[in-house]
C-alpha cells in the first residue's frame, strides 16, 4: 500500500510539473506572438532619471575592461550616469585593470569612482555600501563578466518611467557570452535562452510578477533604502529581494529588449560550484519565505512561492523517484527473466508492468516538452534555430539537464547539515573566468 501511494504521488508530481510547464509555454508563446513583429524605436524620452550604475569585482581582471567599456558607451546621456567601481577583497589587478581603461581620453571626464572595499558580505555587501553613497534615482547592477548591449540601459529607463509609482524594478535578459566555447557553454545558452524568453517572458505577461536576474536590472533607489537594503551575505541576493519587492505590492517589470552579455563556465566544476550557490540561495529563499502560502501575503507572493516550493522541492523529488522505482523495476524485470518467482516491487496490480508504461510515456512526454520549450525559445532569437541546436537539445536531456538533479540534491543535503550543526552556509564560491 505504501509503495502504491508513493507511486500515486510521483505521477502527480511528475503531471503537476509537466501542466506547469505547458502553462509557461504558452504564456510566452502568446507574449512573443504579440511583440515580435513590433519594431523597437530609439526615441528621446520623456526624462532621463540619474542612475547610479555598480559593479562588483571579485578577481575579475580577465573581463572587467571589456564590461567598463560596455558600460561607459551606453547609450544614455553621460552627464546622468553614475558609476561606482568596486574591487572587491581582490587579490589581482582589478582595479588596475578598472584604471587603465579610465584613463583612455574618451572616458576621462566621466563620473567614475574605482572603490578597493575590504568589507564583508558579498556581492549584497557590495550593494549595500554603494547604496549609501549613490546619487542617482535608480541603482543599476551589472556583474563584472555582463556586457550590456549600447541601449540596454535606455529600455531598462524607459520601462521604469511608464509606471514610477508600481515600478520598483526594472531587469532586462542576459546572452551567454561564450556560448560557442564547448558543449558545456551550448548547454548553458539554450538553458539561459529558455529561462529568458519562456519563464521570465511567461510569468510577466500573465501575472505581471518579475524575477531580478542578478544583472542588468535598475531599481529604485528610494524603494531600496525603505526596505533596508539588500541581504548581507544573501547566495542569492537578487531572488531575495525580489520577493522583498513583491512582498511590498509593487511590481518588477520586464524590458524585453534590454540585453547583456555575460560570460558563463567552461568547465564542469566551475558550472557545478556555482549552481551549488545558487540552487542553496534559493532553497534558503524558499524555506525563508514559505511561510506566504498560509499568511496574508499577497497573491503573487503565493504563487511565486508555491511555484519555487515545487520546481525545487517537490518535482525534483519527484524526478530522483521516478528514476528509483523505473530503474528498480528494470533490474527487477532482468532478474525475473532467470528466476521467474521474482516479484516486480513498484507495479499497479499482480505482478504487472503498467506503472513501466506509465513512466515510459512520462519520460518520454518530459523529452518533447523540453525540446519543445528550447524549439520555442531559439526560435525568437536570430540565428538560433539551426539543426545542430535540435541534436543539442535531445543531448543536453540526457546529460546537461540531469546534472542539476545532482546539484539539487546536494543543495538540499548542504542547507539541512547548515542548519543541523549551525555552520555558516553562505560561502561564496568564486566562479572562474576565462580569456
Amino acid at each position: 500500500m505504501i509503495v502504491q501511494i508513493l507511486m500515486i504521488i510521483t505521477l502527480i508530481a511528475i503531471w503537476s510539473s509537466l501542466i506547469m510547464s505547458l502553462t509557461t509555454l504558452t504564456g510566452a508563446t502568446h507574449f512573443w506572438l504579440k511583440h515580435s513583429t513590433k519594431v523597437a524605436h530609439i526615441t528621446p524620452l520623456a526624462s532621463y532619471p540619474k542612475v547610479t550604475i555598480v559593479v562588483p569585482a571579485h578577481n575579475e581582471e580577465i573581463v572587467i575592461a571589456q564590461t567598463l567599456e560596455a558600460i561607459l558607451d551606453l547609450n544614455y546621456p553621460a552627464e546622468r550616469v553614475e558609476i561606482l567601481l568596486y574591487a572587491d577583497n581582490c587579490d589581482d589587478e582589478t582595479a588596475k585593470a578598472m584604471r587603465q581603461v579610465l584613463r583612455k581620453p574618451a572616458y576621462r571626464h566621466r563620473n567614475v569612482q574605482v572603490i578597493e572595499r575590504t568589507g564583508k558580505g558579498g556581492k549584497a555587501g557590495v550593494l549595500n555600501d554603494a547604496l549609501e553613497i549613490a546619487q542617482g534615482d535608480f541603482i543599476g547592477v551589472y556583474d563584472a563578466d555582463a556586457m550590456p548591449e549600447k541601449n540596454a540601459l535606455y529600455f531598462l529607463v524607459k520601462k521604469a518611467i511608464e509606471n514610477p509609482d508600481h515600478y520598483m524594478a526594472v531587469f532586462g535578459r542576459n546572452k551567454t557570452r561564450n556560448a560557442e566555447q564547448n558543449f558545456l557553454t551550448k548547454c548553458i545558452n539554450q538553458e539561459i535562452v529558455v529561462t529568458q524568453r519562456i519563464q521570465h517572458c511567461a510569468i510577466w505577461h500573465m501575472f505581471k510578477i518579475g524575477r531580478i536576474p542578478g544583472t542588468n536590472f535598475i531599481i529604485s533607489r528610494d524603494f531600496v533604502k525603505s526596505i533596508g537594503g539588500w541581504r548581507d551575505g544573501a547566495l542569492t541576493e537578487d531572488t531575495d529581494i525580489s520577493f522583498k519587492i513583491m512582498q511590498s505590492g509593487k511590481l518588477i517589470a520586464l524590458a524585453y529588449n534590454s540585453e547583456a552579455f555575460q560570460q558563463e563556465p567552461e568547465t564542469v566544476h566551475d558550472y557545478y560550484f556555482q549552481r551549488l550557490r545558487w540552487a542553496k540561495g534559493n532553497y534558503q529563499v524558499v524555506i525563508h519565505n514559505f511561510k506566504n502560502l498560509f499568511n496574508r501575503s499577497n497573491w503573487r507572493v503565493k504563487l511565486e512561492t508555491f511555484y519555487y516550493s515545487c520546481t525545487f522541492f517537490l518535482f525534483n523529488a519527484a524526478i530522483i523517484l521516478s528514476d528509483l522505482i523505473f530503474f528498480v523495476n528494470i533490474c527487477f524485470m532482468a532478474a525475473k527473466l532467470f528466476n521467474p518467482a521474482i516479484v516486480i516491487p513498484f507495479t499497479f496490480g499482480a505482478n504487472n508492468g503498467f506503472i513501466m508504461q506509465v513512466l515510459l510515456i512520462n519520460w518520454i512526454l518530459m523529452i518533447v516538452l523540453y525540446m519543445l520549450q528550447n524549439g520555442v525559445a531559439l526560435s525568437t532569437q536570430f540565428g538560433q534555430v539551426t539543426t545542430k541546436q535540435v541534436w543539442l537539445s535531445l543531448a543536453s536531456y540526457f546529460t546537461y539537464a540531469q546534472l542539476f538533479i545532482i546539484v539539487s540534491v546536494h543543495a538540499v543535503i548542504s542547507v539541512c547539515l547548515d542548519a543541523l550543526f549551525h555552520r555558516n552556509g553562505n560561502v561564496w564560491v568564486k566562479t572562474k573566468r576565462f580569456d
